[in-house]
């Protein structure tokens, strides 16, 4: 009865594993692996994503912790790139009226890394009052503020958006 009771044991060892419960153990963490990469093309074939948002969005489907690898085979398959979700986001928030700020802060929260960051605003350097004095018109119409009271109010929007003072035209008498 004592050989009973190893042989029971052992199965109850995690150290002790038959190769068959081994491959077994394989299939299975592939499969979940392959589904993972299947989610994550998923939400790629929709939009650009962040490496950030996505795996905060790959780990409802993570079992077996390998986001990371998933990952880095999307990344080598040129399948997620946060210097394409960059460019795509500044492109969209310049085209909507937002400014350096608003750009600026939504890159940090979805950590893209500062360099590509820096690379991705550059491309906007000299551009960021015309598009102030756009979205003034826009909201204000064509006619420049008359007051400084009209003036201020029309700042503070521009500031709201995004806009730096720099980029805000000045209060002319």
């Amino acid at each position: 009865m004592s050989s009973n009771k190893c042989h029971f044991e052992s199965h109850k060892n995690p150290e002790i594993v038959s190769p068959l419960e081994s491959e077994l153990s394989q299939q299975v963490s592939k499969k979940q692996f392959l589904a993972l990469l299947d989610h994550a093309y998923r939400y790629l074939m929709r939009r650009e994503h962040s490496e950030h948002e996505l795996r905060q969005k790959l780990r409802r489907w993570d079992e077996s912790d390998q986001i990371d690898e998933a990952l880095k085979v999307l990344k080598e398959r040129n399948a997620q790139s946060d210097l394409r979700y960059a460019e795509h986001l500044a492109r969209v928030r310049f085209n909507a009226g937002k400014g350096p700020a608003v750009l600026k802060q939504e890159l940090k929260q979805h950590q893209i890394d500062p360099v590509i960051m820096e690379e991705v605003m550059s491309e906007y350097d000299g551009k960021w009052s015309a598009s102030a004095e756009e979205v003034r018109q826009k909201k204000f119409g064509l006619e420049s503020p008359k007051d400084y009271k009209t003036w201020a109010k029309q700042a503070r929007f521009l500031q709201q958006r995004g806009f730096s003072s720099q980029d805000i035209p000045g209060y002319d008498d």
